[in-house]
Protein backbone atom coordinates (compact mmCIF):
# COMPACT_ATOMS: atom_id res chain seq x y z
CA UNK A 1 0.00 0.00 0.00
CA UNK A 2 1.41 3.21 -0.78
CA UNK A 3 0.17 6.16 1.75
CA UNK A 4 -0.39 9.47 0.29
CA UNK A 5 -1.90 12.77 1.92
CA UNK A 6 -3.96 15.08 -0.07
CA UNK A 7 -4.90 18.90 0.39
CA UNK A 8 -8.10 19.67 -0.94
CA UNK A 9 -9.11 23.63 -1.13
CA UNK A 10 -12.94 23.89 -1.25
CA UNK A 11 -15.54 26.16 -2.97
CA UNK A 12 -16.55 28.64 -0.33
CA UNK A 13 -18.86 27.03 2.15
CA UNK A 14 -18.82 23.33 0.89
CA UNK A 15 -16.19 22.15 3.00
CA UNK A 16 -18.60 19.76 5.06
CA UNK A 17 -20.65 18.30 1.40
CA UNK A 18 -16.83 17.12 0.43
CA UNK A 19 -15.94 15.76 3.74
CA UNK A 20 -19.41 13.88 3.62
CA UNK A 21 -18.68 12.91 -0.10
CA UNK A 22 -15.09 11.96 0.86
CA UNK A 23 -16.35 9.75 3.76
CA UNK A 24 -19.21 7.90 1.58
CA UNK A 25 -16.94 6.71 -0.79
CA UNK A 26 -14.80 5.14 2.02
CA UNK A 27 -11.15 5.62 0.48
CA UNK A 28 -9.85 7.55 3.75
CA UNK A 29 -8.01 6.58 6.35
CA UNK A 30 -8.17 9.69 8.21
CA UNK A 31 -9.96 13.04 7.34
CA UNK A 32 -9.30 16.27 9.00
CA UNK A 33 -10.81 19.89 8.45
CA UNK A 34 -7.89 22.48 9.01
CA UNK A 35 -6.64 25.77 9.13
CA UNK A 36 -4.51 27.65 6.21
CA UNK A 37 -4.43 27.62 2.86
CA UNK A 38 -6.49 24.35 2.40
CA UNK A 39 -9.80 22.84 3.87
CA UNK A 40 -9.10 19.57 4.25
CA UNK A 41 -6.59 17.07 4.96
CA UNK A 42 -7.30 13.36 3.67
CA UNK A 43 -4.47 10.41 4.54
CA UNK A 44 -5.67 7.46 1.89
CA UNK A 45 -3.37 4.24 1.63
CA UNK A 46 -3.51 3.41 -2.48
CA UNK A 47 -3.14 -0.64 -3.03
CA UNK A 48 0.12 -1.41 -4.07
CA UNK A 49 0.52 -1.23 -7.86
CA UNK A 50 -2.02 1.01 -8.74
CA UNK A 51 -1.36 4.36 -10.27
CA UNK A 52 -1.62 7.22 -7.99
CA UNK A 53 -3.13 10.06 -9.91
CA UNK A 54 -5.25 7.41 -11.83
CA UNK A 55 -6.68 6.41 -7.98
CA UNK A 56 -7.03 10.08 -6.61
CA UNK A 57 -8.79 11.22 -10.24
CA UNK A 58 -10.87 8.28 -10.13
CA UNK A 59 -12.02 8.23 -6.75
CA UNK A 60 -11.81 12.00 -5.70
CA UNK A 61 -11.44 14.78 -8.23
CA UNK A 62 -15.28 14.16 -9.07
CA UNK A 63 -16.62 15.26 -5.98
CA UNK A 64 -18.42 18.94 -6.82
CA UNK A 65 -17.34 21.49 -4.07
CA UNK A 66 -13.20 20.38 -4.54
CA UNK A 67 -11.12 23.45 -6.25
CA UNK A 68 -7.67 22.34 -5.72
CA UNK A 69 -5.90 19.76 -4.61
CA UNK A 70 -2.52 18.75 -3.15
CA UNK A 71 -0.94 15.20 -3.16
CA UNK A 72 2.39 14.93 -1.20
CA UNK A 73 3.18 10.94 -1.97
CA UNK A 74 5.08 8.95 0.98
CA UNK A 75 8.22 6.90 0.98
CA UNK A 76 9.15 5.62 4.33
CA UNK A 77 8.05 5.79 7.98
CA UNK A 78 10.41 6.69 10.84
Amino acid sequence: MTCVFVQIRCAPGTAYKVADAIVLREIHSELYSTSGNFDLLLKLYIPEGDDVGKFINDNLLDIEGIKQTVTTQTFKAF
